[in-house]
């Protein structure tokens, strides 16, 4: 394959796909601004436990690194996925069983989570990107459902609809103390960070900057010589990747993995998250995992039972009224724009002038 020396044409519009990555979208941009707010985000997850219930501020992270990765694949390459829950489920209960019946720390259990769920995700993305918009989000709702249907008929290993009970959350030979929860997150935390910051890295490579231009003009991208297709299995598996290290992080902490994880209710959450908090800014996935899960665990505590009915009326006022999401809605508020237009508006249109391919 001929590789260009330049991608500023790939976009059709002569500008840097980069700048759009770095520019608008990303974890920094270019700019002190945003090293301080990476930095306060760092305080905040530290203080979180402190301010929230240990186990809620652990969901909340696990749920933000989920939302992020797909916003690596929905932001940046324009692919919208109904089937992640099986990268995230299936990383659950991999991880869970490596603790179970390998003793396995949790942090090597959770990253041969997310291997599994790499494994899983090359043949599916293989299949799928040959479609595209709708078609690929059905296609990858299907293999989700034919997990889910494993799942729950592979009862003697994945328990089934009992789902799997006593996880371990082993730390290197050191086991279960009081308040658990409270330094389960400390030790998790780095873990979700790097997730987290690799996905920025990929964002702010090369390797991102020509996701980009893939997303925004795709015939370009083919006549400028790249494999469109190969660069979208490339994302996909890593968005799987980061999918199944959140998933298996979640399960060890919850100590059980249930059916739900892998079922298409929790493909649809994510989604939700990711599209409230603001596509195309990884940051979005964070603030979405905030509000909702905020959202859901008061609404629980407070023994209100249409948790579904208010976090859906929540999503269709924001989708209403911001179309950019919470998080891009702050930024404006906060002049942070860099007036080349927000990536939300790029990731509708990804794929505008392709047919989709069989």
């Amino acid at each position: 394959m001929s590789s260009p020396t330049s991608t500023s044409d790939a976009t059709g519009t002569g500008a840097d796909p980069g700048a759009a990555t770095a520019g608008s979208g990303g974890f920094l941009g270019r700019s002190r601004r945003g090293w301080l707010l990476v930095g306060l985000g760092l305080v905040l997850a530290l203080a979180l436990p402190w301010f929230v219930y240990p186990p809620v501020a652990m969901d909340i992270a696990c749920w933000a690194l989920f939302a992020v990765a797909l916003d690596l694949l929905l932001g940046y390459a324009g692919l919208l996925s109904f089937g992640h829950a099986a990268f995230w489920g299936g990383s659950a209960y991999v991880a869970g069983l490596a603790a179970i019946e390998w003793g396995l720390p949790f942090p090597l259990a959770a990253l041969l989570g997310a291997v599994s769920a790499m494994a899983l995700a090359w043949p599916v993305g293989v299949l799928s990107v040959r479609r595209s918009g709708i078609y690929f989000a059905m296609v990858t709702l299907a293999f989700a459902q034919m997990l889910f249907f494993v799942v729950n008929q592979w009862r003697g290993l994945t328990g089934g609809e009992n789902g799997l009970q006593g996880v371990p959350a082993h730390f290197f030979g050191v086991e279960a103390v009081e308040d658990q929860a409270f330094y389960f997150y400390y030790a998790a935390l780095p873990i979700i960070v790097a997730g987290m910051w690799f996905a920025w890295r990929v964002v702010h490579s090369p390797f991102g900057r020509v996701l980009v231009a893939t997303r925004d003009n795709p015939a370009r991208a083919r006549a400028l010589g790249y494999d469109v297709e190969r660069y979208r299995v490339l994302v996909f598996v890593l968005s799987a990747g980061l999918a199944g290290l959140a998933g298996g992080i979640f399960a060890i902490s919850h100590g059980f993995v249930s059916l739900q994880e892998v079922a298409w209710q929790t493909s649809g959450k994510v989604v939700l998250i990711t599209v409230l908090g603001g596509i195309g800014t990884l940051w979005g996935g964070i603030a979405g995992a905030v509000v909702i899960v905020l959202l859901e665990d008061y609404l629980a505590s407070s023994g209100f039972d249409g948790i579904g009915i208010i976090t859906g009326a929540v999503f269709i006022v924001v989708v209403l009224l911001f179309r950019r999401g919470v998080w891009g809605t702050l930024s404006d508020l906060l002049g942070r724009r860099t007036g080349r237009g927000h990536p939300v508006e790029r990731s509708l249109g990804a794929g505008d002038g392709e047919e989709p391919t069989a």
